[in-house]
């Protein structure tokens, strides 16, 4: 089972990169997006970006030309799905309008074509009752930025097949990636899991007044070596993403975490980090 064409699902900052990833490195790859003011901004951003490796000598004009004839926008879903041999869904993480797409996109494609999800904290299994032919569901969970980071994570949940587990590892490597094939589901799976307990320190020691979060990231880069800091790669991520798993440990707990109200102040005043310009830090 060899995967040669995909189609990303969501135009946002994720989904772009991993499309544009996939071409990159020989897959035809479509991005699909419903709202044509998304669809236009990936356009101006692949232009920028490859423009970019050109000028920069990263990349030959002739290679540039090459990737575009592999990368592909579209606003119809039914023309985006078509002939593919995966499905990489990087939308909202909301549980049921991922649920909602699931059902959608089961109607559109056959019982073969492999579906991932790139959610960052929830198991595929979630999902397994959406879908017809469980078995070719997983979780394939690209770092941000997709384009960079060589981390990805493949999950094989308990309805998923061996073969289709082996095949998203594979095309997370022939993207350049260093997979890792993870056999159990746990939420958030490996990395999320490995960073939540130092998160969850990181934000007990400002909650509590020890430290602000740019001195708890110094603790971090300086002392540890670490690339970024907790709240440094919080505002990579999202400030939104972050509060919405916060919220929905809260809803499902009834215990509110260390800096929720921080976090929830932060989404009323579209702090959201890197992509608004501001979050825990300034970006402009």
């Amino acid at each position: 089972m060899e995967i040669k064409k995909i189609c990303v699902i969501g135009g946002g900052l994720m989904g772009r990169q991993i499309g544009l990833c996939a071409a990159i490195h020989g897959v035809d790859a479509t991005v699909y997006d419903l709202n044509p003011d998304v669809l236009a901004a990936v356009q101006v951003w692949e232009d920028d970006y490859l423009a970019g490796r050109i000028a920069k000598g990263r990349m030959t004009e002739e290679q540039v030309a090459d990737i575009r004839t592999r990368y592909h926008l579209e606003p119809s879903l039914e023309k985006a799905v078509a002939g593919v041999d995966a499905v990489i869904e990087a939308i909202v993480e909301v549980q049921d309008i991922k649920a909602k797409f699931f059902r959608q996109l089961d109607e559109l494609v056959s019982e073969d074509v492999i579906i991932a999800t790139n959610s960052s904290y929830m198991v595929s299994s979630l999902f397994a009752d959406c879908v017809k032919n469980p078995a070719r569901l997983c979780n394939m969970h690209f770092y941000n930025p997709a384009l960079v980071m060589e981390f990805v994570e493949v999950v094989q949940g308990p309805h998923t097949s061996e073969e289709v587990a082996g095949a998203v590892y594979e095309l997370a490597k022939r993207m350049g990636k260093c997979p890792i094939w993870q056999k159990k589901e746990i939420p958030g799976f490996a990395g999320n899991y490995l960073i939540a307990g130092l998160t969850q320190r990181a934000r007990y020691l400002v909650q509590n007044g020890y430290c602000t979060p740019q001195e708890v990231d110094i603790a971090l880069e300086k002392g540890f070596n670490h690339k970024m800091g907790v709240f440094r790669m919080g505002d990579l991520t999202g400030i939104d993403l972050s509060y919405t798993m916060m919220k929905n440990t809260y809803e499902r707990t009834g215990e509110k975490p260390d800096m929720y109200d921080v976090y929830e102040q932060m989404v009323k005043e579209g702090r959201l980090g890197r992509k608004t310009g501001h979050g825990f830090y300034d970006y402009e």
